[in-house]
Order: structure tokens, then sequence, then C-alpha cells
């Protein structure tokens, strides 16, 4: 195998990967902190990520391993999620928002750093199976890079717009965003390897499962309760539905 057989397919992966990126430069067109648009995005991220999770993840898990074993990695993500919210030393977190500032920016923080944990760990795989597509034949890895790059793009928005309004920094919130969807590149480089003879399919689904586990915790527990609790509007509905139609459009082009 050539050296062009290994770096095309790692090429298109990392370009699939940094579409995150694309997504965050949304907060370059905000002037003003507007609650309204925050609490849109936040609603737009949670769509995204419960949508992804009950659309995609879990039934293809359920599917594949049974319905015991594909809600236990569910289950497991859940829990190991929580686990890591007691854990986390939070003063990591919050060291990249002003003293000053209040609980409210505090928190946004901590649910864009965990939304950007959550996607990384999504983003893994999605990069071992474009990049293997890629390796066996291009006229099926390009495709399913495009449509894997086209989701990836509110998967950005959902990273960097809690980070860009609790820290005010769009290239804090752009660097939260493109370092999650670098986990593609990353995943193609640990399965080139590492992974590549111990991953099996079932391993693979369970991991899927366990994705669709922290994400529907991130998105339960920290994007939604924030922007329901200070908008009684339908502005947060509008962007949940927002967010689930765009992950429905871009899963169809899968």
């Amino acid at each position: 195998m050539d050296a062009s057989q290994i770096w095309i397919p790692l090429f298109i992966t990392f370009l699939a990967g940094i579409s995150t990126g694309i997504g965050s430069l949304i907060s370059l067109f905000i002037k003003k902190f507007k609650d309204s648009y925050l609490h849109f995005f936040l609603g737009l991220s949670a769509g995204v990520m419960i949508y992804v999770s009950f659309a995609e993840l879990l039934p293809e898990a359920v599917e594949n391993l049974g319905f015991i074993l594909g809600n236990a990695g569910f289950f497991i993500g859940i829990f190991f999620i929580l686990f890591i919210d007691f854990k986390i030393p939070h003063e990591y977190i919050e060291e990249h928002v002003s003293k000053n500032v209040c609980k409210r920016e505090r928190r946004l923080m901590k649910a864009g750093v965990f939304t950007a944990v959550g996607i990384a760990i999504h983003n893994f795989p999605e990069g071992i199976a474009v990049f293997m597509s890629s390796l066996s034949d291009l006229s099926l890895g390009i495709p399913l890079a495009v449509a894997i790059a086209i989701h990836n793009i509110p998967e950005g928005i959902a990273v960097a717009m809690p980070i860009y309004y609790a820290t005010k920094d769009r290239k804090k919130a752009f660097k939260f965003s493109l370092l999650s969807g670098l986990a593609e590149p990353l995943g193609a480089l640990i399965g080139i390897l590492i992974l590549l003879p111990f991953l099996t399919p079932q391993i693979l689904f369970f991991f899927l499962a366990f994705v669709a586990g922290i994400m529907v915790f991130i998105s339960f527990d920290e994007l939604l309760p924030i922007c329901f609790k200070e908008d009684s509007s339908h502005v947060p509905i509008l962007g949940l539905i927002t967010g689930m139609l765009i992950m429905a459009s871009s899963l169809y082009l899968l």
C-alpha cells in the first residue's frame, strides 16, 4: 500500500472533522449579546444531540446488539458523564471565565465544554468510518465525508455558542469547536495505529449507544435547563425543533 492510499483518506477525514469550525463562525455575525439568540442556539444544540442520539446512534446499537445490550451502553454513557460531572475539576472549566462574571456564565462555560467533549467522542467513530470507507473506495468515502461535514456544522454551533456567550471570546469559542471536530482525524489515526486489529462491529455499536447516553444527559442536564429557566417564550422550542430538522436533513444525505 503506497502513501497516497493512506494520506488521501486521512485528508478527507480531516476536512470532514474541521467543518465543526464552520459552525462556530456564526458567532462572528453576532454583534450584541441577546438572550433570545442564546436561548435559540442552546435549544438548537440540544435538538441536534437529542435527535442524533435517538434517531441514529441508539437505534443502530439496538438493531445490531439487541435491546438489552444496546440500552446498557446508552445508560452506561449517562452514568459515565454523570460521574464526570461530579468528579471533574470545575476550576479547570471556570478558569476560562472571568472571576467577575455571574454563575450563569460559569454554567454556560460548563455546558459548552461538556458539549465539546460529547461531540468529540461522537466524532471519533465517525472518523474511523470515513477513513475506512475512503480507504476501500473513494467513491464511497467522499460522499460520506461530505454528509458528515454537513451535519458537523450544527454540532460546531452546539459547542461554540454557550462558550461564546460565557466568555465573549470568539477565538475561544472557535478553538473549542474546532478541537471537537479534530476528534475525527484523531479517530482515523488511532484506527490505523492501534484499534484496527481489535475493533469489532459489536464494540463500535456499543460505543455509539454509549455516546448517545452522554449527549442526551448533556442536553437535559445542561443545555435545556438554562434556556427554559430563563425564557418562557417559544424561542427555545423553536431552536430545539430547528436543530432536529437540520440533523434529520443531514442524516437523510447519509
